[in-house]
């Protein structure tokens, strides 16, 4: 019996909870590159990339030999029982690329949310304290701590009732609406003032480039100020590059260009090419704060992903993916410009080398956010053959996270089929 994506769909519906979502009513059977197959044969291009897991693409050729390899020799032992080389050479490798002049040490852990619930434990440790503040349409994860940084409550914390407490709400600057860089300083002061004194705070969490918010870059001055307000009141600055890094943003991580050394980076997604690995690397005396055994997991830091991630950092030397991610950045952003000429209801493009987004308003009005046209833009794209994903606060952002390994003439194919959407609905 053949396999359909309807009778998949009817399998799914019955074994798994309703609240795992799907974007797509599509059951993926190959990939390659930029490429996927659905189990009826149907090719798309893949404009999504696993949620900004596969900046090398689906099923790199360097990423399969490496596993293929690691799995010759060994796939688990828990690295705080029996260790093993692949974990220490990432950390180093890690650590070497991570902004800042000062002697670094890494943890490896499995999934965004963990290195993020790591990266505050290890901060309450360093500081003796216990608050944290996280901003405005901020995304950290979906684990119970993760969610309380997490500034979006539908669907991600809808009917979970109060999370974690100690955590700290401020805005984060976005001209389009109206919040200047002065207004989110002023956010903290107002934290500092009405609910908790800095010598309570731990750590300030920021996104550089917002993910699931909306890709909203954060302004340099922006990046600085907070920076200089750590300085003085001794509070860990968080860099949350779980999206943003992996070269999405044209350096290896976002903040390298934003001009701001944090304390504590988290990093997972591409860093391994698909396969499950995440992290902190930081200040080795901050990172070195807690007592054995307080950090790890079972599966963290496998050897598999490990292998994974050491291939992809050689992929983005030989290939010199970096330099694409810059090219190809600006030629989305271009052909996106183009398009906002056209269709006023594009308020905004905007993004940070290749992680680019642009915003749908009704008549271009902010106020306005268009989040039916939206969905319907995304389900239009992928009737066309093309994978797209939509965030943001109310849902009327389309964000593209293509493989930075994207054959140029696939790319405009995909921006031609997001065209002839605007064109048919806009």
């Amino acid at each position: 019996m053949s396999k359909s994506n309807e009778t998949l769909m009817q399998r799914r519906m019955a074994a798994v909870p309703r609240g795992v979502g799907q974007i797509h009513p599509i059951f993926a059977e190959r990939a390659e590159n930029a490429t996927v197959w659905d189990v009826e044969g149907r090719e798309y291009i893949d404009f999504a990339g696993g949620i900004a897991v596969l900046n090398t693409g689906h099923l790199h050729p360097k990423v399969v030999a490496a596993v293929q390899a690691q799995l010759g020799k060994l796939s688990h032992t828990c690295f705080q029982v029996l260790a093993y080389e692949p974990y220490v050479e990432l950390c180093e490798r890690i650590a070497a690329r991570v902004p800042g002049d000062f002697a670094k040490k890494t943890l490896l852990v499995t999934s965004g949310s963990e290195a993020v619930e790591n990266a505050v434990k290890i901060a309450r440790a360093a500081t003796g304290r216990a608050g944290v503040i996280a901003f405005t349409s901020g995304y950290h994860g979906r684990t119970m701590m993760t969610l309380a940084l997490t500034g979006k409550k539908v669907p991600y914390a809808a009917g979970m009732g109060l999370m974690p407490g100690g955590v700290f709400r401020a805005q984060y600057p976005c001209a389009l609406h109206g919040v200047s860089v002065d207004d989110a300083i002023a956010s903290i002061e107002r934290i500092f003032k009405n609910d908790a004194e800095p010598r309570d705070i731990a750590a300030i969490v920021i996104e550089p480039v917002q993910g699931e918010g909306g890709f909203h870059v954060a302004p340099k001055d922006f990046l600085q100020r907070l920076r200089a307000l750590c300085d003085q009141h001794g509070i860990l600055l968080i860099a949350d590059e779980v999206q943003t890094g992996a070269g999405r943003t044209g350096s290896f991580f976002a903040m390298e260009q934003l001009g701001v050394v944090p304390d504590l980076t988290t990093f997972a997604k591409s860093i391994a090419g698909g396969f499950p690995l995440s992290g902190v690397c930081g200040k080795a005396e901050v990172m070195d704060v807690i007592a054995p055994g307080g950090l790890g997991g079972t599966y963290a830091g496998s050897p598999i992903a490990c292998a994974a991630a050491l291939a992809v950092l050689e992929v983005f030397e030989e290939e010199q993916l970096l330099a694409r991610s810059r090219a190809l950045g600006e030629m989305m952003t271009a052909r996106l410009r183009q398009l906002q000429g056209k269709h006023p209801v594009i308020a905004e493009v905007r993004g940070l080398g290749a992680m680019v987004a642009m915003e749908l308003c009704e008549g271009g009005d902010p106020h306005k956010p268009a989040a039916e046209l939206t969905g319907k833009i995304v389900a239009r794209a992928r009737e066309k053959g093309l994978i797209l994903l939509s965030c943001g606060s109310y849902g009327n952002v389309i964000r593209i996270l293509v493989p930075l390994t994207v054959p140029d003439e696939q790319l405009q194919r995909g921006l031609a089929i997001l065209a002839e959407c605007f064109d048919e609905l806009a």
